[in-house]
């Protein structure tokens, strides 16, 4: 198949590749190539035609509570704390009813791949039917994922805990899946889980299998960490010991993070998901996102919905770069993050998560979008970066025409 238009991508951080009226060749899910006269050399393809319409990579979230998706905008006043207790966690525990469960899951997935998310790291609840229900269901959506069981066997509500052994083999059940839907284990951060239950599931890390989890979100939880567990240095030295950090880890949020920690994260090549409208909303505070790029670190986006208020990737792109710029008003020796960096966030920065994914280079992942035309865009004759920047900053779902996923169209605006 090949597929005609404007095609953006970043292949780094600090620069987009741009090809006007160029051919993207998809072949066996993947991309072949991209070049500007395609079409004679695969003249026997079926071309889908988007002349003038801009192509970019479909988005990738690296944190996503599918449970909280019913909790969309709500409860937003409190910090994290207080906020699982008096309106996450009694949302959590609905999802006993699987049909319940499926009405909630069947909304979020709809919402994400209409925002033009086709690739996504999702917490599920404590309850092994519901996330099977889920990893199911996006396998019927056609999108990419790993799907997480929480564990939780401490400092929750009763009907919320665990028992340690129970909730390590829920979370062996569901490892392996499908080819593009995946488990991946979930503690819900330290305070929830004992050592125990933490080192059981760092014997299963130790054997490749991804992890996902929350760090050093709230000054509160800092605190909290520190009185559970003395002993340990800092909050990522409790996962570390426990064998739950590596290549293959998410560490959501990450605001207050120590160089060392940082340092740490480097190392071992985790992932980070940056969580910028949930770190507002639950007043948790101001990551410097632009000294973890500086640094190398893997890191892409996460809505974090409920505590993040959109599924929008492209809405948190544009608050990352607004909160980056607050932190440089605030702290003028730190450096903000350009409209580039954010993009590659979006799309490959994340997207290297799962592989060969969120670019137009040779052999990866056929995941992209189609937005409309602007004719204001025409009129004004805009460049393709400013008509980029004018979908990003002001456009909505509305304005992306088609989204695709491994070469498959998931949605359309017609």
């Amino acid at each position: 198949m090949l597929i005609k238009g404007n095609i953006i991508h970043t292949m780094t951080k600090d620069a987009f590749e741009i090809l006007r009226n160029g051919y993207i060749y998809i072949k066996n899910e993947r991309i072949e190539e991209i070049g500007k006269d395609l079409n004679e050399k695969y003249p026997d393809e079926k071309v889908e035609d988007y002349t003038n319409q801009l192509i970019i990579p479909s988005f990738t979230d690296l944190h996503f509570h599918a449970v909280q998706y019913g909790n969309l905008g709500i409860g937003l006043d409190e910090q994290l704390l207080d906020w699982l207790n008096h309106y996450t966690f009694k949302e959590e525990r609905k999802f006993e009813d699987l049909d319940y469960a499926e009405v909630v899951f069947r909304a979020a997935l709809e919402h994400v791949i209409q925002s033009g998310t086709t690739r996504i790291v999702f917490f599920s609840s404590i309850h092994e039917k519901a996330t099977k229900l889920l990893m199911d269901l996006c396998e019927a959506y056609h999108i990419t994922a790993f799907v997480g069981k929480v564990n939780m066997d401490r400092n929750a509500p009763e009907y919320l805990l665990e028992e340690t052994e129970s909730s390590y083999q829920g979370t062996l059940r569901l490892l392996e899946h499908s080819e593009h839907v995946k488990g991946i284990i979930t503690p819900r951060f330290v305070p929830s889980c004992t050592i125990n239950l933490m080192e059981k599931l760092g014997s299963l890390a130790s054997l490749g299998y991804p992890v996902q989890t929350h760090i050093s979100e709230n000054l509160n939880e800092i605190d909290w960490v520190k009185s559970l567990h003395p002993e340990y240095e800092d909050y990522l030295s409790v996962y570390d010991a426990c064998q739950l950090i590596g290549p293959k880890t998410i560490l959501a949020h990450c605001v207050y993070c120590t160089d060392q920690e940082i340092k740490r994260i480097k190392e071992t090549g985790a992932f980070v998901a940056h969580c910028p409208t949930a770190n507002l909303n639950l007043t948790s505070g101001i990551m410097d996102v632009k000294k973890y790029l500086d640094e190398g670190i893997q890191i892409g986006f996460g809505t974090d919905v409920g505590a993040g208020q959109t599924p929008s990737i492209r809405q948190v792109m544009v608050h990352a770069i607004q909160v980056s710029k607050v932190n440089q008003m605030k702290y003028p020796e730190r450096k903000r993050i350009s409209f580039s960096e954010a993009f590659y966030m979006a799309t490959k920065g994340g997207g290297q998560y799962f592989g060969k994914s969120g670019s137009f280079e040779k052999g990866y992942s056929a995941d992209f979008l189609v937005i409309k035309k602007d004719p204001l865009c025409e009129i004004r004759k805009m460049t393709l970066i400013e008509e980029l920047q004018r979908f990003i900053y002001a456009g909505d779902n509305q304005k992306i025409d088609k989204v695709y996923n491994r070469g498959r169209l998931l949605h359309s605006n017609h």
